[in-house]
């Protein structure tokens, strides 16, 4: 994790100098700010439409767990499209396309299958592998794909 800090920075500096190079650099560092700016505009409209469809799940009765999730999403595409940099911009940019954000989302969560359980004897929560990984891959063609989400399990005592 740590090499990251240090590696996206100095390929972002690369393919910054190149384009410079190519463009010149007055014209880079205003691409660079056109397209911060753009996504931060984009990132607002985004951020409106998920938090209305967020509220209108919740008068609806329902959880909106997507639209929590595509607000982390979002989050992030905001952190990355404020740093400056061609790559950053276009992972940020991904984030904001209602499409491919939601298939970030899928591929994440089926990467992620985790559930957590209530271990009273260990005194709080552990986490748990849901699935094994060979059996959620190995399925045969025209087969329906197993469901993924997240089991809380526990007891409850009540004491008046």
């Amino acid at each position: 994790m740590p090499l990251l800090f240090i590696a996206i920075p100095l390929v972002e500096l690369y393919f910054i100098i190149v384009v410079g190079e190519m463009i010149g650099a007055f014209w880079t560092v205003i691409l660079v700010i056109m397209t911060a700016v753009i996504g931060v505009n984009l990132l607002r409209m985004q951020g409106m439409n998920t938090l209305t469809r967020a509220q209108r799940n919740m008068a609806q009765g329902q959880i909106p767990a997507m639209e929590m999730m595509e607000g982390v999403a979002l989050a992030v595409a905001g952190v990355l499209l404020i740093t400056p940099g061609f790559i950053t911009d276009s992972i940020g940019l991904l984030c904001l396309i209602p499409a491919s954000r939601r298939a970030i989302i899928h591929f994440i969560m089926a990467k992620a299958s985790v559930y957590t359980s209530f271990n009273a004897s260990a005194g709080g929560f552990q986490q748990h592998q849901h699935q094994n990984q060979q059996d959620f891959h190995s399925k045969k063609p025209g087969e329906k794909k197993p469901k993924v989400g997240r089991t809380i399990e526990g007891e409850f005592k009540r004491e008046d």
